[in-house]
């Protein structure tokens, strides 16, 4: 659903509502997504149990840095790339999420109303 321009009205607040859900889910589909990347990656190249994985891989992701020691050279190199990713992921999920907002605050701001006129 594209944002309205500068000189159409203020999107409803049942439309601005499905965008912000619609907006909550493409953050946590790209989440979930980078989080699987970071437990397969893990299981693959540190050949930790699934659970162990997901452990280091949601650690890493909410920047709090693996729990378990890594062993091999691979896994020292995933685990360095899957870190900067991190970095990035939370930025543009950040961004997904607030656009909306943003959006309509500075929409809110530029609409002209019929006593402007």
């Amino acid at each position: 659903m594209p944002f309205e321009r500068h000189h159409h009205p203020l999107a409803s607040r049942a439309r601005y509502l499905r965008r912000l859900i619609g907006h909550a889910f493409g953050a946590s589909l790209l989440v979930s997504a980078s989080l699987l990347i970071g437990v397969l990656g893990y299981h693959y190249f540190e050949s930790l149990p699934m659970l162990d994985a997901l452990v280091n891989a949601s650690m890493l992701m909410g920047g709090m840095g693996p729990v378990d020691t890594l062993h091999t050279t691979a896994g020292k190199w995933f685990a360095s790339a899957y870190a900067l990713y991190c970095g990035l992921v939370l930025l543009i999920a950040a961004s997904i999420l607030f656009a909306p907002v943003l959006h309509r605050l500075l929409h809110s701001l530029h609409v002209t109303t019929d006593k402007d006129m």
